[in-house]
């Protein structure tokens, strides 16, 4: 069946990837406030899931099986801090509460604690496990946190577009081990070894041979049982990566690919299979106890369409990228239930999936799948080793992340709910500074929010003090070494870049770029389509956009090769490659703030928002 292209985007206006998530369930030890009733919110949620999916029971046919899963990690080994570290608890009033979660360390130790009694369980993941990660992992090319998945017993992941952020092939250095090809080997002690699961990527081949890039997928024997795992990212993958690192590479449709394999595995007597899918959608309620209506009424986005495409023989789909939670089910094509999972992002939450396996039919019993979203909660033991690992690697990151850079005055964050942010007009006037530094004629600066991974927060991390920017802090905020990029482009190409915001690729999800100060425009939000760019309201420096003239433009070498759906921008001439993004960050925050002038959060009232 051809790909559809409705179910391409959602009519969301942007992707809540840091904000505070409801989950499906808490975790189940002591815990103050509305955590000291956590044990019967899991209760009653999985009563909710058991009602809704079908109860099982152990019979002498059948064996029971646990599939724990998390999705879009992004090297959060540290509990992150923010909104990216809380989830949001729902009480039966509708009054909600904030609790702090994630941190690997307490992962492992939830993981091991749901696993402990369990003959037949498996831990996998679907993608964005590294890529996009805070300093600790992403300074080291993200060695810590793949040594950090094979402590915490990792058996299977996904492959999702972050692990592609350094290209094709450091992803197979991540799989195989060795030093890196420049930056050798960071200790005399220890060599990189590698990932011990395997990292499946069904749908990336390689244009010449159609051979996947890494494994398709893995059958896992669990005790005589076996059970099979496909690995999938999005197909539109290229879109939001550099090309320079995927060059040869093709990126296929995620359910072909899933029906292609799942024939495959089937040939070989594996009825049992399970999809890892680094693509998602967003639930129509964020309350923990939330229930998706019947056929998928209950949840929306791309993971939808490919759910319903994705062969009748895929028993459950764990998915990700949309950074949500959701225990959903989506009607398979013959018209019966199946389980839709995702738990959040930064290891907040990890997702239990229990089912029963008939020896008969070597198939798992559809009707007895059901699944719950738990919290990583902090009230929870510190995992030794996972400690003992980060303390490894932190020593090696301390005198570069502690290092201060600047001060500032109050949180400066994003929210991607809403078109601009102050974060986001920090990051675009840093650029805009440093560009200047290259040609002065340069005129503004854009910025993709998808760039911007975390927020600046006022109160400190560690020792450095209130208000204090260390270069650690900057680097999350900008993890990607992306460079900052010159070129020449006309007023008609400026304007189309400001459709390309909100039409094509990026209609049902807009991807509304940052902007420098002096370039102001009205975004119509009751309007469809590019029309939601009010063409005669651009100005740049208080003059209206002049369709004819040729502007200096700054933007990262992501949006210069065209990432993010904005093609436009390769368009541009004269170009000049600069240093590093978050250099120009550090460059800005220590030129312009001081203990005695902190820098405030700009007003974010350069793009006026018509609803």
């Amino acid at each position: 069946m051809p790909t559809s292209p409705a179910r391409r985007r959602t009519t969301r206006l942007a992707v809540a990837a840091t904000g505070l998530v409801a989950v499906a369930a808490m975790s189940a030890v002591s815990l103050p406030a509305a955590q000291a009733s956590n044990s019967k919110a899991e209760k009653d949620a999985t009563a909710q899931s058991a009602a809704k999916h079908g109860k099982h029971g152990k019979h002498g046919h059948t064996v029971d099986l646990q599939v724990l899963a998390i999705n879009d990690f992004h090297g959060a080994l540290e509990p992150p801090t923010g909104s990216g570290g809380r989830v949001t608890h729902q009480h039966p009033d509708g009054s909600t509460e904030a609790i702090d979660a994630g941190g690997v360390e307490y992962l492992a130790t939830a993981l091991r604690k749901a696993r402990a009694g369990k003959a037949r369980s498996v831990t996998v993941a679907a993608g964005d496990m590294v890529g996009a990660t805070p300093m600790l992992s992403g300074l080291f090319h993200d060695e810590p946190t793949i040594e950090a998945l094979n402590k915490v017993g990792m058996d299977v992941v996904g492959v999702g577009n972050h692990e592609f952020d350094e290209g094709a092939k450091e992803l197979l250095r991540k799989q195989r081990g060795g030093c890196h090809p420049e930056d050798g080997c960071y200790a005399d002690d220890r060599r990189f070894m590698g990932a011990n699961f395997p990292i499946l990527a069904a749908n990336v081949v390689h244009e010449k041979t159609k051979k996947p890039l890494l494994a398709p997928y893995t059958v896992k024997n669990l005790k005589g049982v076996k059970v099979g795992f496909i690995g999938v990212t999005l197909e539109d993958t290229p879109g939001i990566v550099s090309g320079e690192g995927i060059k040869g590479l093709k990126f296929l449709d995620e359910a072909d690919t899933i029906n292609k394999y799942t024939k495959e595995l089937k040939r070989k007597g594996v009825n049992a299979v399970v999809a890892l899918i680094h693509e998602g959608g967003y639930p129509s309620s964020q309350a923990y106890n939330h229930n998706c209506d019947a056929d998928g009424a209950g949840l929306s986005g791309p993971i939808v369409d490919i759910a319903r495409r994705t062969d009748a023989g895929v028993d459950a789909l764990v998915t990700g990228h949309t950074h949500q939670a959701y225990v959903c089910t989506v009607p398979d094509p013959k018209g019966n239930d199946r389980l839709v999972t995702s738990g959040a992002s930064n290891g907040r939450l990890f997702t239990e999936l229990t089912m029963s396996y008939d020896r008969r039919t070597k198939d798992i019993v559809r009707t007895s799948v059901r699944g719950v979203n738990k919290v990583v909660h902090r009230q929870q033991p510190k995992a030794r080793d996972l400690t003992k690992l980060i303390g490894y690697w932190d020593k090696l990151a301390g005198p570069v992340a502690n290092r201060p850079i600047g001060w500032i005055a109050e949180d400066i964050g994003q929210d991607r709910t809403i078109p601009e942010s102050p974060l986001g007009d920090l990051v675009a006037d840093s650029q805009l500074a440093y560009a200047r530094t290259l040609d002065p004629k340069t005129e503004l600066a854009l910025m993709n929010p998808g760039g911007l991974r975390t927020d600046l927060v006022y109160k400190a991390s560690g020792d450095e003090g209130d208000g204090v920017v260390t270069y650690g802090e900057a680097f999350e905020v900008q993890p990607f070494s992306n460079t900052v990029n010159l070129a020449d482009l006309t007023g008609a190409q400026l304007l189309q870049i400001l459709r390309e915001q909100v039409s094509g690729p990026n209609e049902g999800a807009p991807k509304v770029l940052q902007v420098s100060a002096g370039f102001t425009y009205t975004l119509d939000l009751t309007r469809s389509g590019a029309d939601r760019v009010v063409a005669d309201s651009v100005r740049v420096n208080g003059e209206p956009l002049d369709l004819g003239r040729t502007y200096r433009v700054a933007m990262n070498s992501f949006l210069a090769g065209g990432g993010d759906g904005f093609p436009t921008f390769a368009q541009g001439t004269n170009p000049v490659v600069g240093g590093l993004d978050r250099d120009a960050l550090e460059a800005y925050l220590t030129g312009n703030s001081s203990a005695a002038n902190p820098l405030k959060a700009p007003a974010a009232d350069r793009i006026t928002v018509i609803r």
